[in-house]
């Protein structure tokens, strides 16, 4: 099962909790979206762009996201969620996400989000700065030219 979420630098290990499935017995769709949302903040946690925001005003926004629903999830489980940046251009990034089960052992999920770089204080969009771009090259231990 590791082979499956090979190639994300960031992993995270959760379980599907009772409360998330929904009246049909499995995990509802939504909270996919929150297993994302929390390996992207992870990642944003590693690379100290949280912290950039305080002292530069300029942050992560997310502009868009999709999931491909691949496996039912449901309780009790536990599931890996990857996070990893496939593309990046001056001001934004391609995330992806993968959803591994471990009762399944199988790939439940997998989506990706753009991810937008923003000026908080003046409200528009902004370059990633270059050492949020040199933190996200290293973890990544690739370039984005």
């Amino acid at each position: 099962m590791r082979e499956q979420i090979e190639g994300f630098p960031v992993v995270m290990e959760l379980p599907v909790v009772w409360g998330e499935m929904d009246s049909f017995g499995h995990v509802n769709n939504i909270v996919y979206f929150r297993y994302f949302e929390s390996a992207r903040i992870t990642y944003f946690e590693r690379i100290g762009y949280l912290e950039t925001i305080k002292t530069t005003g300029v942050g992560p926004i997310l502009a868009s996201t999709c999931c491909n629903f691949k496996k039912a999830l449901t309780f009790p489980d536990k599931i890996y969620v990857g996070a990893k940046i496939s593309e990046m251009s001056e001001d934004r990034f391609r995330m992806q996400y993968r959803i591994v089960s471990e009762k399944l052992g199988k790939i439940a999920a997998e989506g990706d989000g753009w991810i937008v770089s923003f000026n908080y204080r003046e409200g528009r969009k902004a370059p990633v700065p270059p050492e949020i771009r040199a933190r996200i090259e290293a973890l990544e231990e690739r370039s984005f030219t």
